[in-house]
């Protein structure tokens, strides 16, 4: 062969490989009318985070001039326009689903790399919340980091009153349903505890109790102007890892040592979320809104997590336990007509603690 001539195989050109991408974290952020959703998505927006973050916003008032430059709709017809702020951020307004949004917004991948989506104020952020969970194509590509919702501290307990004697007034059959404020709350990750200068401090302590008492495992970070440190925002991971900090009223924390067979675990999630086999003390069913877990599985070396909203449910491995780190499995309920004692009962009836030994049995 002469000198510099190429041989077959240097001379092959490989084909092509699409570049993969790994999947982005889609923030939803939800709250009542006026509680402060748009001046937090304001914020974000124009605050140096060195994120190139997307925004989907799906309501649109009379006051906000972002908003307004974004909807444009035209006998019944929406037109998705973009705008690119200086930061870097990307802003599209929608009024279809969530689902077909995100599909839209994928077409524009690598301009992004962490997605906010806001919901109406009038809207469950639970149903949203389990598209990422029932849709697995849409999986693939972007992956729930968590639930923030924006609460108005001036005027949130009447509104939770409002609601409470609303559901009073409906059908007994009905009556099991909280309304939209309570939901918003007990589904969140992270509560944004908004307008804190316009009440006193014994009303803030009220206030607290509230929100505690349905929803005592989000964090709560009070505020004014929703001026907050975006590190305890951004990036919560909230699926990836469990916090149980203290019980209350609408949240129930269990937590034993040891390793479970998954089979048992998915057995008492089953019973407990579709069959409804278990109920308090007055034989009422559990009603729940939403559930987090993290259990040892025998033979596996990664933690499983487990998250609910309502009764869609699902599972996932995650990080790998440490050789030295203490295995656990710990669940947490936020519902109505939870008693802990029945809830315990039927958890250590249903998945019993097995040794490593017995790992082969699985």
């Amino acid at each position: 062969m002469q000198e510099g001539a190429m041989s077959d195989e240097e001379d092959f050109v490989p084909d092509l490989v699409p570049a993969q991408y790994a999947p982005i974290p889609v923030l939803i952020i939800t709250g009542c009318l006026g509680a402060g959703k748009t001046t937090l998505l304001n914020y974000i927006l124009t605050e140096q985070h060195h994120k190139r973050i997307a925004v989907i916003l799906n309501e649109f008032g009379e006051g906000s001039a972002m908003e307004k430059s974004l909807s444009i709709g035209e006998e019944g017809n929406m037109y998705e326009e973009w705008l690119e702020l200086r930061n870097g951020c990307l802003c599209c307004s929608v009024k279809d689903n969530g689902v077909k949004a995100i599909e839209n917004l994928m077409q524009k991948r690598g301009r992004f790399d962490y997605i906010l989506l806001e919901t109406t104020g009038l809207a469950d952020p639970g149903p949203v919340a389990s598209i990422f969970w029932l849709d697995k194509e849409l999986g693939s590509d972007v992956y729930l980091d968590g639930i923030v919702t924006v609460v108005d501290a001036k005027n949130i307990v009447k509104t939770l009153d409002e609601a409470t004697e609303e559901a009073m007034s409906e059908e007994p059959a009905e009556q099991s349903t909280l309304g939209t404020p309570a939901r918003q709350v007990a589904l969140a990750d992270l509560l944004i505890l908004n307008k804190t200068d316009l009440v006193t401090p014994a009303e803030l302590d009220e206030i607290r109790s509230r929100l505690v008492a349905i929803n005592g495992a989000a964090a709560l970070l009070p505020t004014s102007r929703c001026r907050v440190d975006l590190d305890k925002i951004l990036d919560l991971h909230a699926y990836e890892k469990v916090d149980f900090k203290r019980q209350s009223l609408g949240t129930v924390t269990l937590e034993r040592p040891g390793s479970v067979r998954r089979r048992d675990l998915e057995s008492f999630v089953h019973g407990l979320l579709w069959e409804k086999t278990v109920a308090d003390r007055r034989g009422r069913p559990v009603h729940m809104l939403r559930m987090k877990g993290m259990a040892s599985v025998v033979g596996e070396e990664r933690r499983l997590i487990l998250q609910a909203v309502g009764e869609i449910c699902d599972t996932e491995l995650a990080s790998r336990w440490e050789p030295d780190e203490p295995r656990v499995t710990r669940l947490i309920f936020i519902g109505r007509h939870l008693d802990e004692s029945r809830l315990d009962e039927a958890f250590r009836s249903t998945v019993p603690v097995v040794s490593e030994h017995q790992a082969d049995a699985v």
